[in-house]
């Protein structure tokens, strides 16, 4: 796969940008980034603040007659991304970055980055959001950026980073099957046990404990009785 990266001034999404080009025939290996976005968003429709410094791309997978299931993208994304942070931070912050299902990446206990998948046809577009100089206050939740750890890189030398080992996990995703994507991903994220709290999209409120993933990638959620409930979408929050 040859890596093609464009940067453009603003945007509204880059996300669709992406799928507008793919829809046009564009070939893998494509990326986008912008230097500021006016509309971008995150999962369920949040908006994602566009901060001078961060980094704010998208690229697509053409999918193929006999790719795996495209759920598992997210983990691919996943991966590539926790890779990536992890070049840039010194040994000893290495260890307190994990993955959150379905798809942020914690450093620290708070969020550092998010990715949006989204499908058009045949291709699954990938946006992904991460904190490099500067993070957002007053939030629901905890949020961080790279810079306020370590020395955070240009988000054009990270994307060139970030690509290459996106390039790498999609093979693997492709030659390996879902089963070593999901293996890897959990190898990354918080420990099976840790407790959870889920808010589902019919907005109920679970709390359990972290169950390990299915085959395909959801999130399995056990209760206190020992049922066990598969998510497939959600807000997910450690407790």
């Amino acid at each position: 796969m040859t890596i093609r990266i464009q940067t453009v001034a603003e945007t509204g999404s880059t996300n669709d940008d992406v799928m507008a080009l793919a829809r046009k025939g564009e070939a893998e290996g494509f990326w986008l980034r912008a230097e500021r976005q006016n509309s971008g968003r995150g999962r369920q429709g949040r908006a994602w603040d566009s901060v001078s410094g961060n980094l704010f791309t998208s690229t697509f997978v053409r999918l193929g007659q006999d790719d795996p299931p495209p759920a598992g993208l997210a983990l691919v994304a996943s991966l590539a991304l926790i890779d990536a942070v992890r070049a840039f931070l010194p040994d000893d912050l290495r260890d307190a970055v994990f993955l959150k299902w379905p798809n942020d990446l914690l450093l620290d206990g708070a969020k550092l980055s998010g990715i949006l998948l989204e499908r058009e046809g045949d291709a699954v577009v990938v946006g992904i959001g991460v904190n490099l100089a500067q993070h957002p206050t007053g939030l629901d939740r905890p949020v961080t950026s790279l810079a306020a750890h370590a020395m955070a890189p240009a988000p054009d030398i990270f994307l060139r980073d970030l690509a290459e080992r996106f390039a790498v996990w999609l093979t693997r995703w492709r030659t390996e099957g879902m089963a070593s994507i999901r293996d890897c991903w959990l190898a990354n994220a918080h420990a099976i046990g840790s407790a959870l709290t889920v808010h589902d999209p019919a907005s109920d409120v679970l709390e359990g404990i972290f169950d390990g993933l299915t085959d395909d990638g959801a999130l399995r959620l056990r209760l206190a009785d020992g049922a066990v409930r598969v998510m497939h979408a959600g807000d997910v929050f450690l407790m």
